[in-house]
């Protein structure tokens, strides 16, 4: 009976090391979701952009007078959930944009419906090495958005290019950047 004790306790020893890993893992899988958005807005991976201040693109704009001019095409798209019964819109579908310079495009959503409803915006861009240098400053996809019933409404995005996109050797080529919203009710969208 004297070796009944040293394997009840290497079965404890391997139950706990067990537990241990399943609960780690169960940790991990709860963190995955938010360590991966903020790899993709660190790093501009799969097309997330950034978010920038009013300095940041000021400074942008001092860097982009040695940038010569450099231009890119930008293509507004939009689209809806099948939940989400707006309308909505890029008011442009391109524009030529000064790399560093701030612009503002604006989108159009009109609720079709004869409820309020509140959406919220998903968004990227194309092609994906852009989205390290694609900077919002101002954006309706920051909030939830609500339409009343019938309700038109004009959003604004204030962005720019960062400067370094020409440093960057994976945008050498890329003459056109495509931004794209994807509303769904705010309800549906998990973070």
């Amino acid at each position: 009976m004297a070796t009944a004790a040293p394997v009840d306790q290497k079965n404890l020893r391997v139950a706990l090391l067990a537990f241990a890993g399943a609960a780690a893992m169960l940790g991990l899988g709860y963190a995955a979701v938010p360590l991966y958005e903020l790899f993709c807005r660190v790093t501009g991976f799969g097309g997330t952009t950034q978010v920038a201040t009013e300095g940041e693109a000021d400074l942008a704009a001092r860097m982009a007078a040695s940038a010569g001019g450099q231009v890119y095409s930008i293509r507004f798209d939009a689209s809806t959930a099948r939940t989400v019964p707006w309308t909505f819109k890029p008011v442009q579908s391109t524009r030529t944009v000064q790399i560093g310079q701030r612009d503002l495009a604006f989108y159009t959503a009109r609720n079709n419906s004869d409820q309020p409803i509140t959406g919220t915006a998903t968004f990227n861009v194309e092609p994906e090495q852009a989205g390290a240098y694609f900077n919002k400053i101002q954006c309706f996809c920051f909030t939830e958005q609500t339409l009343q019933p019938g309700e038109e409404m004009r959003m604004p995005v204030l962005y720019f290019i960062d400067p370094k996109a020409l440093d960057d050797p994976n945008m050498e080529g890329v003459e056109q950047i495509t931004l794209s919203y994807t509303f769904h009710k705010a309800k549906e969208v998990r973070r």
